[in-house]
């Protein structure tokens, strides 16, 4: 690292130098080698940028070697701040040390010991205060006046700069002069004064120096305040008049095109470090000879030196020789101090800025290309006398550019660097420009495995150097005269011709090195390749080095004669013996040097280049030249003329010829006679937009349930937003007027239908200098309401990328960075309730290698190709891939163009004012062919040869559409000119010549500028206000889509188009002035942009043959006989439409208009338009509609769709029209609105960019660099692929492509290349232009809205209890104030048999007494097939709600456990055994017992083996916990199911098990990864909710007794251990509590109020019950809305209870749930368990809501076949359920148990046609409850000795159903009972012989007749264990 050396030197490092200093030495016998210590002290440690070169016979010149160690500069500082700060910093101290040519280390420097006592701390004065310029920077500093404020650099704070106040007489001037001898300072610390000596002022600021102090050497940079008042870091104080290029280069670039070093040889970690479009760097395009009398010649020459001792090619700092004498240079060239460039930071406010003219820059670096290339000439050393003394330089290595070249030739040659050490340049260096378009392709890198297989090679070093120059002189040759060279394409070919040679090193396994070109058969072989290009290559060879052959090139190019033909390339090669083979190429081609160096400048320095020429007059012969039109007469005398001819009267403003005159009085007063129909201000959200913003919303959820914890959405409950836009007026407009046509802020909840229209513009904010406070305000909002969910949407996201710090730096214009300072603040990047929405149409530059946005977290436009959306739609986007495939429409008039005759005209005048930027040229080239295309049409008809067809073409149309319509219609044309100066200019021009051509009133001229607010004149405003009617007084447009139907011309300007939308009546894109300085893809592809929109279905319909109809045929063709007119046939419809006549362009030979350019109007008609009627030839009476109404469209991107609303049929003659789109006839004019595309007319540059698509969906645009503010990571990487998605372009550039220094992602990279953070909550939404993205984003604002809402929400059943009518009054009740029931009241109670919950709508009712006295109707027969839809209602979730996976929130993760660091291993299986009388066998459960858990269980002391789980006592009071263990049985609802109680139950410790399916256990257990599961056995997997229910009674009471038996031990009483478990519903979601009214007299109305409770609180009072153990089972009743409504009810109620219930294990021992049951298994439960005579009691002021979950549960099989013969069979119904025993019956996939269950809900006419409808008599069921239909009536008997029965005495039964009838059922118990005649029996049992045993055991064939084939059995497989059954009728 230059002389800043450790001390130390390593051994190794020492001892390869050694070594490569012997070998170096060995092998040259003529030079003595570079000094072995100058390789140690000069090596930086840097990446290596190049792949190892030849190394033979690279001879160093000595005299340069010593030399070269004193004088070295880093160039990192000219390129770019590179990462790697401290690198640059220390570099920065490499300057001389004490100018000696000794290349020993400097004599260490013996410091003076610091004054005892005080502070020796870095960074600190001796005074002990902070010096830091991190910890200053927001400081206010007073220093004394004709004090600056200057940055030192302490040696131990590499990363630090110290601040001092130092008096500005010693500091030099701007051009490193003038600098008193000594030194005067302050310290800013402690205030002390009158340092005099750098020494003793160095020790006071502890500098710690190992050298001699001197302030040239540690005072390093200006300081300077930033726009918010921050010190930053400024410009490098220029100490050296030398060294002053330097420091300008790193200040600010030399004028605009400024001199910079070549990009790829900077060291800094950028791969491609350079400006803005990847190659840039070179000379001024400033005029030179404002200098030439002085004769001075500077030479200058950065030069990348490189060290031979390293084995890679490590590029060198580089140095700069300059050569001039006295005062001359200072005055040319170092006044470069130009306007600023962006990329550059620093560049001092105070210093003065002389015009950019008189720059000379300096040329960029020669790259260093060999091993040993020869170092730089030193810089002079004289620093005193400033005079700076010659230095000799090798004079082969040198160019002099001679005087006026550029005057001479008019070229100014550009040169692109090659391969080898470029010379040094001096003289006229202004005429001459230095290119690094094409240097990085012949660098290439080493690459890695993975990527060498990715692009298909074998290794990466596969090009010698003359492969490399064969490879440049075959591309040169095949590049067209109007093409210039693009660094992608030349890529690409290096690529092919690398694979080709990996294919055949493969093929013929052999090293690449036979297929290399000998420097030998170089030459002949590049004359060879160049002879093809008809002398427009040449190739120049020479032997000793590069400067002779470009020398030669360059004066043979002084000398030339005008009339010789120029090449447009010389290749100048040097073939050296001792260097290898050289190259570089010069561009002389007119055309090709000037497109090149005017690539090289970005955007805003172009603009400012064009600023600059318009400023300084430089444009004054171009303008003489325009004064005179092309016949050669002034054009504003004519003007004048015209005006006196024409006096007081103007052209009638519209319906009516341009040769009609009317005063002006009558022109203001015409207005439209009736509303025109335009398409305005309504605002649709179409199908795609809401596709789009529903992906959105999926990604929103997606980031919400990442895990990761970045978003919550169940905490929000509202959704807020802020729209950022760039700097455009219109925009704003745009956008608020979106905003307040789609509602969202009322949708929203935002703001009242009242108050939106003004408060819409709170919520869009431009990004200007009022930003700051207006975010603020936002922020501010954001902090306080965190319960709600903002969005800030930054839309247009790719403009400004600028990072915050380098504009801070350099001074840009003063809106670059903000939005850097916006979006990525750290607020924004930390609120935790704001999601960031990057809204795009070009969003390349967002998607980069340090992106900041996650590529799952990008939502693309959805494709548009898919033929079925597409024939929904009425319109169809037609973006930039359509405009580019419609060149291969076949059309004869095609939509984008090229104005041929006007690219010869701009090439004939680039040529005569070769100083002139094109655009300049182009701008007065095309306003005078605007102006003369007017007066051609309205008064001077000669000049009609004079202007092109193009424009001429496009006036005619825009002056007569107007003139056609009653209304004044017309069409709109853009025309677009970045220049705001240029701009202004052409639209005063232009509104010259209109208005003295009487055209004032006709078309309005705009000035398109996104500073200002859009100026209309107060008669066009009028009339667009009577167009549209209704508006209010103060109407006035503000967006280009109020101008629908104007005729205007708007003059957009400005850097970028930011998205503003256009009206459909924008029929013309004039981009003539978009050349070569557009070559990034965003910069082309945004002006393209404008013309994009949607349109008619019809008007895409590939190629097509389009008619012109001259006037003199239109009668015939509105008789549409002639046969001989070419109608426009659309090849893709049938025969009979293709009446569709196309329309007429006029007669051409009146208008000396070539038929190519006039065909346009033809092609745009949309070939599908029927003409029903075609009117009379007469102007005013055509009427003209079309078969189909098209569907009035507007997109909520407003109507840009649509071309137009009037004609697109305009002739170009001024003579009546034929055909006519007519909007005064009446309705039907609505029919035409054909939406058709923009004619869009371009420059040869961007068509042939365009145009050049051969195959595949994506123009050739797309391979160009995505953005300004990026660069390629390297030159070698596969071709974008034709039809590439957006998603694929996206990874492609996240991979490719990198940030910039100054793009505000720079900052975004890790240490480790893989550490890159993305913004979890960020968001990019992408798609074509004006596709109408902002609609969708507003859609997505109101469904994220929605959807919030919805998370808040629940579906609840709301249904009335059923059986209302069948109550039994029980005189029994308790006073309504009680909490609690009283046993000995309650026990008295009679139960209500009758089953009230609504899900039972449609079962069986239980008999009662009052039952038998309902009357049924009979009207309900069929109703059956069709369940009802339950009704459900939507509440809001409170606090105590249960949830299912999909809420997440801070207090319950722990609870859910979605913590990815740990594992599920981290829960344990236990398998639980306990035998089961019911089942006769031992039934073995699994419980899986997360670690969290296992305090909840016993396990046996030795093998962890599971014993028992841990229950209460009855006794424990504790207010924390929840007694009860709660069992959740759950199936299919692992995602949906609403196990989370973690609210519900406050937070507080409970008992939770889910009850699983095996099968289904490892989904509950992926999602519940910290839940106790206990998984019934595989057996059950089939079962019912019986099987688990009855499962979780058995294992409790099986846990109860070992519970029992431990505390026994421990001295508790058996009683004592809690018998209650709760078992309880996967959809109970709230829970209620009611209490009644104080009865008042005031409340009429009886009733109650509810309120919310959590589930903890309603079982810690249901367990508080007094004598609690007596009650079997205790529930609550199910919500419905009218339970407060109602008149007050007992408080508890002896009842059915369903859903949650606590049962008590011990009373029910003996009543089991059965567990074969798949139906109503809990009603057949309460009623065993009452007859049993144990009381369930409903506790009735608490209500539990169930949640409507649409998966899962009891849900039906689907029943199938067993063995499926065909796929579409008929569903199979109930009654087929069921067969004769031994039939050939279809046998079914299902159990046996469930098809029971069905079929008996069905048949019940078939089996009980006796009880239909009569409920006077039941069927009687005997120890069970089935359904067996609505129809019948069920009475439940208990055949237990004991049981508590209902009273049936004098009832006649119509039916016996016994169901798997026990021992306890008796013959005796049967003959209790009586029957009808005619009666019914159903007997079910589990085989036949069971069925026969029970038959006959119950003597049944005493009463009852059975017949054989009365059998049957359910429709299984004998595998599948059927049911059989018996049917008989009573005798």
């Amino acid at each position: 690292m230059g002389n800043s050396y450790a001390g130390q030197l390593k051994s190794a490092r020492f001892e390869e130098a050694l070594h490569n200093s012997i070998e170096a030495s060995l092998r040259c016998s003529s030079v003595v080698p570079r000094p072995i210590f100058s390789q140690l002290y000069l090596d930086p440690d840097q990446p290596p940028f190049l792949p190892e070169g030849n190394r033979e016979n690279v001879k160093p010149k000595v005299e340069e070697l010593d030399k070269e160690l004193v004088h070295r500069y880093s160039q990192n500082g000219n390129l770019d701040f590179s990462t790697n700060q401290t690198v640059n910093e220390m570099e920065d101290e490499e300057e001389d040390e004490d100018m000696s040519d000794s290349s020993s280390p400097p004599i260490p420097y013996s410091q003076k010991p610091a004054p005892e006592g005080s502070c020796t701390t870095d960074g600190f004065c001796q005074a002990g205060k902070d010096l830091r310029l991190v910890s200053l920077c927001m400081e206010q500093i007073d220093i004394p006046a004709g004090f600056l404020l200057v940055g030192a650099k302490s040696p131990n704070l590499p990363e630090h700069i110290l601040v001092c106040a130092v008096d500005k007489r010693f500091l030099p001037d701007d051009h490193g002069k003038n600098a008193l001898l000594g030194f005067s300072g302050n310290c800013i610390g402690c205030g002390e004064r009158g340092f005099r000596y750098f020494t003793e002022f160095s020790n006071h600021i502890n500098l710690k120096l190992t050298t001699q102090p001197k302030k040239q050497k540690h005072l390093k940079y200006y300081l300077v305040r930033s726009s918010q008042g921050v010190l930053s870091k400024g410009p490098l104080i220029c100490w050296k008049a030398a060294s002053f290029a330097e420091c300008r280069s790193r200040q600010s670039s030399a004028v605009s095109l400024s001199a910079k070093p070549n990009p790829s040889v900077s060291p800094s970690t950028t791969p491609e470090g350079g400006s803005a479009n990847g190659y840039k760097s070179g000379f001024t395009q400033t005029d030179s000879s404002v200098f030439s009398p002085a004769k001075s010649s500077s030479a200058i020459n950065l030069s990348g030196t490189q060290d031979p001792s390293r084995s890679k090619n490590i590029v060198k700092p580089l140095a700069l020789s300059v050569q001039l004498v006295g005062k001359a240079f200072a005055a040319a060239s170092m006044s470069s101090s130009g306007p600023p460039k962006k990329r550059h930071r620093g560049w001092s406010p105070g210093s003065p800025v002389p015009p950019p003219g008189l720059a000379v820059p300096v040329p960029t670096i020669r790259p260093a290309a060999r091993t040993e290339p020869l170092l730089s000439a030193p810089v002079p050393q004289s620093m005193l006398t400033g005079i700076l003394q010659p230095q000799p330089i090798p004079a082969g290595e040198t160019v002099i550019v001679p005087e006026n070249l550029l005057n001479n030739s008019g070229v100014r040659p550009v040169i692109l660097i090659g391969y080898g050490t470029l010379p040094y340049f001096y003289g006229n260096v202004g005429d001459i420009v230095v290119s690094p378009l094409l240097v990085n392709c012949y660098k290439i890198p080493q690459l890695e495995n993975k990527d060498l297989d990715l692009l298909g090679l074998t290794s990466s070093q596969l090009l010698s150097v003359e492969n490399m120059i064969l490879l440049t002189i075959q591309y040169l040759v095949q590049l067209g005269p109007d093409q210039i060279p693009l660094r992608e394409e030349f890529e690409q070919i290096m690529l092919k011709a690398m694979q080709e040679f990996s294919l055949r090193e493969r093929s013929l396994q052999m090293s690449a090195q036979c297929v290399s070109v000998s420097p030998g058969q170089l030459p002949w072989l590049a004359r060879l390749i160049a002879s093809v290009s008809r002398d427009l290559v040449h190739v120049v060879v020479t032997q000793n080095s590069l400067a002779e052959g470009i020398s030669e090139t360059l004066r043979s190019l002084n000398e030339m004669k005008h009339q010789q033909k120029l090449p447009d390339y010389v290749v100048a090669i040097c073939t050296s013996k001792i260097r290898g083979s050289e190259f570089c190429v010069v561009v002389l081609g007119q055309y090709q040097s000037r497109a090149l160096a005017e690539s090289m400048l970005t955007t805003s320095e172009f603009l400012k280049e064009i600023s600059y020429e318009l400023i300084t007059g430089k444009v004054s012969f171009l303008a003489s030249h325009f004064k005179n039109t092309s016949l050669g007469d002034d054009l504003d005398k004519l003007l004048e003329k015209m005006l006196q001819q024409r006096g007081e009267s103007v052209i009638i403003p519209f319906n009516g010829d341009v040769s009609e005159c009317v005063s002006s009085q009558e022109a203001i007063a015409m207005v439209s006679t009736q509303e025109p129909d335009l398409d305005v201000d309504t605002f649709q959200i179409y199908q795609p937009q809401l596709t789009v913003a529903r992906k959105l919303l999926s990604q929103v959820c997606a980031i919400a349930d990442s895990g990761n914890q970045s978003l919550d959405l169940g905490h929000f409950s509202k959704v807020d937003f802020i729209v950022i836009v760039p700097r455009s007026e219109v925009l704003v407009q745009q956008t608020l007027q979106r905003i307040r046509q789609s509602g969202v802020l009322v949708d929203l909840g935002l703001e009242d239908n009242g108050t939106a229209y003004q408060r819409a513009e709170k919520y869009v904010v431009r990004l200007d200098s009022e930003i700051q406070t207006k975010f603020e305000v936002f922020m501010k909002r954001v902090k306080q309401n965190p319960y709600t969910l903002f969005v800030l949407v930054h839309d247009n996201a790719h403009v400004d990328l600028t990072s915050a710090i380098s504009s801070s730096l350099s001074h840009g214009e003063p809106s670059h960075g903000l939005a850097d300072r916006v979006i990525n603040c750290r607020e924004v990047l930390e609120a935790f309730n704001l999601l960031v929405l990057q809204v795009s149409s070009f969003p390349y530059a967002l998607q980069t290698q340090q992106s900041r946005i996650s590529s799952s977290n990008e939502v693309h436009w959805i494709q548009f190709d898919s033929g079925d959306d597409a024939a929904n739609e009425d319109k169809l986007y037609f973006g930039l891939n359509e405009y580019s495939k419609s060149l291969q429409w076949g059309v004869t008039s095609p939509l984008l163009r090229c104005d041929e005759t006007f690219e010869k005209m701009v090439n004939t005048l680039l040529e005569r004012y070769p100083r002139l930027h094109s655009m300049v040229i182009r701008c007065y080239l095309l306003i005078q062919q605007y102006s003369q295309a007017l007066m051609a049409l309205t008064t001077m008809a000669s000049l009609r040869d004079h202007s092109t067809p193009e424009t001429l073409s496009i006036m005619d149309d825009l002056i007569t559409s107007p003139g056609r319509d009653k209304n004044g219609c017309g069409h709109m044309l853009v025309i677009r000119v970045p220049s705001v100066q240029l701009a202004m200019l052409a639209k005063e021009r232009l509104q010259e010549v209109r208005d003295k051509l009487g055209l004032q009133y006709r078309f309005e001229i705009l000035l398109g500028n996104p500073a200002s607010e859009l100026t209309v004149e107060k008669h066009f405003v009028t009339r667009l206000k009577a167009w549209r009617g209704k508006e209010q007084e103060d109407w006035i447009p503000r967006t280009y889509q109020d101008l629908e139907g104007l005729p205007c011309i708007v003059i957009l300007t400005g850097k970028d188009p930011l998205g503003e939308t256009f009206p459909r009546s924008l029929k013309y894109c004039d981009l003539r002035l978009i050349d070569s300085s557009y070559l990034t893809r965003t910069a082309l592809e945004q002006e393209v942009g404008l013309a994009c929109c949607y349109v008619s279905k019809e008007a895409i319909r590939g190629p097509i043959v389009a008619l012109d109809l001259s006037e003199k045929e239109h009668e015939k063709a509105n008789g549409s006989e002639n046969e001989s007119d070419e109608l426009l046939i659309d090849l893709d419809r049938p025969q009979s439409n293709s009446s569709a006549v196309t329309g007429t362009s006029g007669s051409l030979a009146d208008n000396g208009v070539s038929s190519s350019s006039a065909a346009d109007k033809s092609q745009k008609q949309a070939p599908s338009l029927n003409f029903q009627t075609v009117a009379h030839s007469s102007v005013d009476e055509g009427t003209f509609t079309a078969g189909e109404t098209l569907k009035q469209e507007c997109d909520s991107l407003g109507n840009q769709m649509a071309s137009s609303t009037t004609s697109k049929l305009s002739s170009l003659s001024s003579v009546s029209q034929v055909f006519r789109w007519t909007a005064h006839s009446a309705k039907d004019s609505k029919a035409l609105r054909a939406a058709l595309p923009r004619i869009v007319i371009l420059s040869k540059a961007a068509y042939c960019l365009l145009s050049s698509q051969k195959s595949g969906n994506l123009p050739s645009s797309s391979s160009l660099l995505p953005h300004a503010d990026v660069s390629w990571v390297g030159s070698l990487r596969p071709l974008l692929h034709k039809d590439m998605s957006s998603e694929e372009q996206s990874l492609y550039n996240r991979q490719w492509t990198t940030a910039r220094q100054h793009h505000a992602d720079f900052s975004n990279q890790g240490e480790a290349s893989g550490s890159r953070s993305f913004h979890p909550r960020r968001l990019l939404l992408t798609g074509p232009p004006q596709v109408g993205k902002t609609g969708s984003y507003l859609q997505f604002l109101r469904i994220l809205f929605r959807m919030l809402i919805r998370l808040l929400e629940v579906d609840v059943y709301d249904e009335e209890e059923i059986n209302a009518n069948h109550t039994e009054n029980s005189e029994i009740t308790q006073s309504s104030n009680d909490h609690w029931p009283d046993i000995e009241i309650f026990s008295k109670m009679s139960f209500d048999l009758s089953v009230r919950d609504p899900k039972y709508r449609t079962i069986s009712p239980v008999y009662t007494e009052q039952l038998s006295r309902v009357k049924q109707e009979t009207s309900k027969e069929a109703k059956l097939e069709e369940p009802k839809k339950r009704e459900t209602v939507s509440m809001m979730l409170t606090k105590y709600a249960a949830y299912n996976t999909f809420h997440h929130c801070e207090q319950c993760h722990q609870y859910m456990d979605i913590n990815p660091a740990v594992q599920i291993s981290d829960s344990t299986l236990h398998a639980f055994t306990f035998s089961s009388s019911m089942l006769g066998e031992e039934v073995q459960l699994h419980f899986i017992i997360p670690k969290s858990k296992e305090n909840h269980f016993v396990f046996s002391k030795q093998g962890k083996h599971l014993e028992s789980m841990r229950l209460p006592l009855v006794s424990d009071k504790n207010l924390n916990a929840v007694k009860s263990p709660i069992f959740t049985p759950s199936s299919g609802r692992h995602e949906h199911g609403l196990l989370n109680l973690y609210h519900a139950m406050e937070g507080i410790s409970h008992l939770h098990l889910l009850v699983v399916k095996e099968y289904e256990m490892p989904l509950y257990r992926k999602y519940w990864p910290n839940h106790i599961m206990l998984v019934l056995p595989g057996m059950f997997n089939n079962a019912g909710v019986g099987a688990a229910r009855f499962l979780i009674k058995e294992l409790s009471y099986h846990n109860l007794e070992l519970e029992r038996n431990r505390l026994e031990e421990l001295g508790v009483k058996r009683q004592c251990v809690w018998p209650f478990i709760v078992v309880m519903d996967d959809s109970c979601v709230l829970w209620n509590m009611h209490s009644a009214h104080e009865q008042s007299s005031q409340s009429l109305e009886p009733g109650g109020s509810s309120k919310n409770v959590s589930l903890k609180s309603v079982l810690q009072h249901i367990e508080a019950t007094p004598k609690i153990v007596h009650y079997a089972i205790l529930g609550v009743q199910k919500w419905n809305s009218k339970l407060n409504a109602r008149k007050a009810k007992a408080p508890f109620s002896r009842c059915h209870v369903h859903d949650f219930i606590l049962l008590n294990i011990d009373l029910t021992q003996n009543v089991q749930y059965d567990l074969n049951r798949y139906f109503c298994e809990d009603v057949d439960f309460n009623l065993r368990t009452n007859s049993s005579g144990l009381l369930i009691c409903r506790f009735n002021n608490f209500s539990v809501m169930k949640k409507h979950i649409q998966v899962g549960g009891q849900k039906d099989f689907v029943v199938k076949p067993k063995i499926m013969v065909s796929d579409n069979l008929a569903p199979i119904m109930p009654l087929q359920y069921v067969c004769a025993p031994d039939s050939e019956h279809t046998l079914l996939a299902a159990p046996s148990q469930f098809l029971l269950e069905k079929f008996l809900q069905h048949a019940t006419y078939k089996l009980f046609p006796k009880a239909v409808h009569n409920f006077k008599n039941p069927v009687l069921a005997i120890d069970c409850y089935l359904n067996i239909g609505l129809e019948v009536a069920i009475c439940y008997i208990s055949s237990r000795p004991h049981s508590v029965n209902v009273n049936c005495e004098g009832v006649f039964f119509s039916g016996l159903l016994l169901y798997l009838c026990d021992s306890f059922v008796g013959a005796d118990l049967l003959k209790r009972f009586r029957f009808l005649k005619g009666a019914t029996l159903c007997v079910i049992c589990q085989d036949r012989s069971s069925l026969r045993q029970t038959i006959v055991r119950l003597e049944l064939e005493d009463e009852w007749q059975f017949r054989l084939r009365d059998e049957f059995q359910t429709a299984n497989s004998s595998d599948d264990e059927p049911l059989y059954f018996l049917t008989g009728r009573h005798i």
